[in-house]
């Protein structure tokens, strides 16, 4: 055996990283649970793009990308979103941190095996996959508001309204097909959730 190479043995500790840290959860979600609902609604919206509306997209491609968005995370931990986002400054210097974190992660495999997973591990792939990737890591967090809202956690209401719009910000007909015909589903309606908009 030429070395130990833990980048799966990292991977797996995604399930210790909890997400939603300065709110008070219903129920805990972690960094592997969000994203394979990301990698799904990713492969969703991709086939969406495809199958719908006749755009070019790689279902597969936009599954495996979601599915290690948030890789670096198991090094860095999980920033709440209102900090991430607080200013620029912050928001490049924790980019470059997930970068450091991406690079340390990509170190743990074998040279062979880097190429491949070097574009999914640092987000370096197409902008359109990225546009996918993005949307369905919005809408899975806007699902997790909404079944905090049905189980009567009112401190996602605003955290809900936030993620609304951020997601009819990006303009993609495939969350608006999605939300159209599978938010329903979820057993609450964007007037239930959102009397104001």
């Amino acid at each position: 055996m030429e070395g130990l190479y833990p980048f799966f043995a990292y991977l797996s500790r995604m399930r210790y990283i909890s997400r939603w840290g300065l709110m008070r959860n219903t129920f805990q979600e972690n960094i592997q649970e969000h994203s394979h609902m990301v990698a799904v609604l990713a492969h969703t919206l991709a086939v969406i793009r495809r199958d719908v509306l006749g755009k070019p997209a790689d279902p597969g491609l936009a599954a495996a990308a979601a599915l290690y968005h948030d890789a670096p995370e198991i090094l860095t931990g999980d920033l709440p979103t209102p900090i991430k986002y607080y200013s620029p400054d912050i928001r490049e210097a924790y980019r470059q941190v997930e970068q450091v974190a991406a690079d340390k992660l990509l170190a743990m495999l074998p040279d062979e095996l880097r190429p491949a997973f070097q574009p999914l591990v640092r987000e370096e792939y197409d902008p359109d996959t990225q546009a996918l990737v993005k949307a369905a890591d919005k809408l899975s967090a806007y699902l997790k508001c909404v079944e905090e809202l049905k189980a009567g956690n009112g401190e996602f209401r605003q955290a809900a309204e936030q993620t609304l719009e951020a997601l009819k910000g990006y303009g993609l007909p495939e969350v608006d097909y999605f939300v159209e015909r599978f938010l329903p589903a979820f057993g609450l309606t964007l007037d239930e959730l959102h009397p104001t908009v």
